[in-house]
């Protein structure tokens, strides 16, 4: 069985400016294409014979930077619903809810098309695409890639090492990274994480 590799977008300002950003649009910077199109020698050194994109532009263009033009588009890669904090950064939040965690707390109720979601509502997403992440797996002794989003990212690395979704605060996850999710003596473990060349 093959690895699953895990890609976050490039750069965008919102990242840089630490705005959470699930279903605005925002697009690369030039230093996120940057990013993204030193990912392909990384990914390169593996097999690759599917690959999933979130639906967000700013995850399809690093895919196709990055060389995988022909990956899947699937919504449930897309970021972690926000809510009410969409835009906002964990600064501002903080001034009227100091002690407020996203992976123990959610956020707030957004408005009816974005009304944010709970941890175990994104944790019950990472487990629907780990199921297809599973099952393409099985077809192929080749890796499974997967280009989405940070918040994302980490409560799937958690539900794949059978932690809960909260535990993905643990993983911190840097823009333009890759990381791989692997197996040991037939337990799943992290094998490399948040790797990126200098660009």
């Amino acid at each position: 069985m093959g690895d699953l590799l895990l890609v976050r977008h490039g750069e965008t300002a919102w990242s840089l400016s630490g705005q959470h950003t699930s279903w605005t649009d925002i697009p690369l910077t030039d230093h996120g294409r940057e990013q993204a199109r030193s990912l392909a020698p990384l990914i390169g050194k593996y097999r690759v014979d599917a690959a999933f994109t979130s639906p967000r532009a700013r995850a399809r263009e690093t895919a196709e930077l990055a060389g995988f033009a022909h990956a899947r588009v699937d919504d449930d890669l897309a970021e972690w619903d926000y809510g009410a904090y969409e835009g906002v950064t964990t600064v501002e939040i903080h001034r009227t809810r100091p002690d407020w965690f996203l992976f123990t707390d959610g956020v707030a109720a957004g408005p009816p098309e974005h009304p944010g979601e709970t941890p175990e509502q994104v944790g019950a997403r990472a487990d629907r695409m780990l199921a297809k992440v599973d099952a393409a797996l099985a077809n192929t002794e080749g890796s499974v890639l997967l280009v989405a989003h940070s918040h994302f990212l980490r409560v799937l690395t958690a539900r794949r090492l059978c932690l809960p979704p909260s535990a993905g605060a643990h993983f911190q996850l840097a823009t333009g990274t890759v990381s791989r999710l692997s197996y040991e003596h037939g337990r799943p473990v992290v094998a490399t994480w948040n790797l990126r060349p200098s660009v």
